[in-house]
């Protein structure tokens, strides 16, 4: 699902909200989301997941069409982990063939 994807869904499920509303909620609390993880601070939606930066350490790779090898200077990742609730939903969720 995209950012417009999601802004509207919500818009069609909140017939009564004025879009522009939606659509400024939705860009701000991401805008909120990133930040945070800027300053290199934890999130934590309870029943969904947590999300923190994680730290990758310089290394050792190589150039796959050259096989040269390269080096990587350190750098940081979002890591994310879903919540018990949304991991149990997730794999009762399955397809069923016919």
């Amino acid at each position: 699902m995209t950012r417009a994807q999601l802004i509207s869904n919500l818009i069609e499920k909140y017939r009564e909200l004025n879009p522009k509303l939606i659509d400024n909620s939705v860009r701000e609390i991401l805008e909120l989301l990133s930040e945070t993880l800027v300053n290199g601070e934890r999130i934590e939606i309870r029943g969904f997941g947590s999300f923190e930066i994680r730290v990758r350490e310089p290394r050792t790779a190589h150039n796959p069409k050259t096989g040269d090898k390269v080096e990587l200077d350190e750098r940081r990742v979002v890591h994310f982990k879903p919540g018990v609730e949304l991991r149990t939903r997730v794999n009762r969720f399955h397809i069923v063939d016919e």
